[in-house]
């Protein structure tokens, strides 16, 4: 992915300290850094890594004009006149700063692009057979699924012919003085036994579990709607729900409702359910751990999901993810413990042997990052072969009742037609 591809930029003016004077340009956040350029000279007067940042607040320039700070060290950057406003751009850099703490691996020179080692290839190929056959057993649930789909539309057809038959049969039990077919009061007994049977079914039928996927922080805007607010995206088994930064409900996606996903970078996507007569219900979402999420909505919207022509630039080198350090911090903590502990068991020549396995971990940081999405797939799975499961134990259910009800409405057929003859 590359470095120097922009995820976002914003039309403003930033100050130029040395020479006392405001320069309109361009400010643009691209996956590691944010520089400004001049619209004038096409200069780059201002260029930082995210994790030399340790502040950036709001603040006003002259006591008059809001502007936004940056401090990067000992420097403070000044930016004003953003466009569209200042709390956009605020919301958009403090959300990929903040994610970009825990990645400053990126300053002591942590190469993404590491050779493969022999455990980590293991787990990989361990984990991918474990892949594949979880999702050949999706195939065979949901192709059970569909015969237990086809059982209950024929148990209708036989009840659709039941209810004709029963209709049939009462028109040759009225009494010739009676001119409108069915008694009033048989009406009335059969209509109150198939609420009774209705109510049980829907008693039967209860509400199913939803498994919750994966959670992470965005930024997000309703339709085209500039003003960008900070909140979460949750992905589940049946749904895709956004709330905001207080976890207060905003929309939630059933997985039929949305129409299409379009991916305009590993960091932006859009969510459009289409609509006749009425506007469609649009969200654009941003966020740093984005890459982390695009893998599951690949696999769960496959039909649904686009990827934009912008999308392309960003795959030509692949790059660290901001939370790649989480896992790289584990594997060298869990190197330096045993390290440790071997090195108090067999002090000596060892010592030496021992700091080349804490230089060279198990399994890399972009073996462990695989790993992790590879976990997450397996978990979205099986997921979902529960969700199914607790679908066909529902429908066994309508089956067994429907079965139950319609051998009934058989034998009180049988008996009335034998006494008609």
């Amino acid at each position: 992915m590359s470095k120097d591809i922009s995820i976002h930029s914003w039309p403003c003016s930033y100050y130029v300290s040395n020479e006392k004077r405001w320069v309109c340009g361009t400010l643009s956040l691209t996956p590691k850094s944010l520089r400004f350029t001049a619209s004038k000279d096409g200069e780059n007067l201002a260029s930082f890594r995210l994790f030399r940042i340790s502040e950036i607040k709001k603040e006003s320039s002259s006591f008059i004009f809001s502007s936004l700070t940056i401090m990067e060290g000992n420097v403070k950057h000044w930016f004003s006149s953003l466009q569209p406003s200042r709390a956009v751009v605020f919301n958009v850099l403090e959300h990929f700063w903040r994610e970009q703490l825990l990645g400053s691996g990126a300053a002591v020179g942590v190469d993404a692009s590491e050779s493969q080692t022999s455990k980590g290839k293991e787990l990989i190929g361990l984990v991918s057979g474990s892949q594949k056959r979880l999702e050949d057993t999706g195939k065979v649930l949901h192709l059970q699924g569909e015969q237990f789909d086809n059982i209950m539309v024929g148990l209708n057809k036989i009840e659709s012919d039941s209810d004709v038959a029963d209709k049939l049969l009462s028109e040759l039990e009225s009494p010739p003085w009676w001119p409108f077919g069915k008694l009033p009061w048989r009406s009335q007994q059969e209509a109150k036994i198939q609420h009774e049977a209705s109510a049980c079914a829907s008693a039967k039928k209860g509400p199913g579990k939803e498994g919750v996927i994966t959670k992470i922080p965005v930024i997000f805007s309703k339709g085209e709607d500039s003003n960008l607010k900070p909140g979460k995206l949750t992905v589940l088994v049946s749904a895709l729900e956004i709330s905001d930064s207080s976890s207060q409900h905003v929309h939630r996606y059933q997985r039929e409702e949305v129409d299409d996903i379009r991916v305009h970078t590993p960091f932006e996507l859009s969510i459009r359910q289409r609509f006749i007569g009425k506007p469609d219900i649009r969200y654009r979402l941003m966020s740093a751990k984005m890459p982390e999420v695009l893998s599951i909505l690949e696999m769960q919207y496959k039909k649904k999901i686009e990827f934009m022509p912008d999308y392309s630039a960003f795959k030509s080198t692949p790059e660290q993810s901001p939370s790649d350090l989480e896992t790289s911090m584990w594997n060298t903590a869990s190197g330096f413990i045993d390290c440790i502990r071997l090195s108090e068991a067999q002090p000596g020549e060892q010592q030496a042997k021992l700091q080349v396995q804490v230089l060279q971990p198990p399994v890399s940081d972009s073996e462990a990052q695989e790993l992790k999405q590879m976990v997450m797939k397996l978990k979205s799975l099986a997921l979902e072969a529960e969700a199914e499961l607790e679908r066909q134990d529902e429908a066994l259910d309508i089956i067994t009742s429907s079965v139950d009800h319609a051998t009934t409405h058989i034998d009180k057929h049988t008996r009335r037609m034998r006494k008609l003859l």
